[in-house]
């Protein structure tokens, strides 16, 4: 179901991927299928030794090795290709290396899986990575608890510093303080303890200025002053 293979003027097209595929490529197939097997089996047995021949029960037990060995890898391969088909979706980090030789690392949502010459690759912004490269799987969860955390505190630096605060910027401090209660405890957690002590101040400037204001505006008067003779 997740397993794509591009297709382009009505034909498949070989994959291709500037990194995790160049080494691949480049490496002549090792592993022996069924058919090689038997070939050399039936090559040991023509040139073996008509005085001391090899028994029928030697091949066959060697058939029998080669058998489970191939199956076993069968089954391995069906693994890493149905693990591979479950990160379509998702967030994945891999480990890669540029054509400088310096090792990265590249962070993107994979858009499906591939298979070849035994080996499963996933698609990522266009490009394909081995499955083998891959160092991470990120949560959803995870992945919006982060961006809602680094929100909060880039709006936090954004604020006038505490010297130039006034209640001016009183609202987005309070916005911002909604915002932070709201969230779940998870969500909280990526927030910085600086970042939130920072909030906290502000919360408090926001409380002392208005506690100025409210004492400033009750202690004035505003009684007439002048005769009170209307002109005619």
């Amino acid at each position: 179901m997740a397993v794509v293979q591009e297709v382009k003027d009505g034909k498949f097209v070989e994959s291709s991927s500037a990194s995790s595929l160049a080494n691949d490529k480049t490496k002549n197939k090792s592993t022996l299928d069924k058919d090689a097997f038997l070939g050399l089996l039936v090559a040991q047995m023509k040139y073996q030794d008509p005085l001391e021949p090899t028994s029928n029960t030697e091949f066959v037990a060697q058939y029998a090795q080669f058998s489970s060995l191939e199956q076993m890898q069968n089954m391995a391969n069906t693994m890493e290709l149905t693990r591979a088909s479950s990160m379509v979706g998702k967030v994945v980090v891999v480990n890669t290396t540029d054509s400088a030789g310096r090792e990265t690392q590249i962070e993107g949502r994979v858009d499906y899986v591939t298979y070849e010459n035994g080996k499963s690759y996933v698609s990522i912004d266009g490009g394909l990575y081995s499955l083998d490269d891959v160092y991470a799987i990120e949560d959803q969860t995870y992945l919006d608890a982060v961006e809602l955390a680094q929100q909060l505190m880039l709006a936090i630096d954004k604020l006038p510093s505490m010297d130039n605060f006034t209640l001016d910027s009183a609202e987005a401090v309070t916005v911002l303080k909604k915002i932070y209660d709201q969230m779940s405890d998870y969500e909280k957690s990526f927030v910085s303890k600086d970042y939130l002590e920072k909030l906290n101040e502000y919360v408090a400037r926001v409380e002392e200025l208005q506690e100025d204001k409210d004492e400033n505006g009750t202690g004035g008067s505003g009684g007439d002053s002048g005769d009170d003779t209307e002109k005619a």
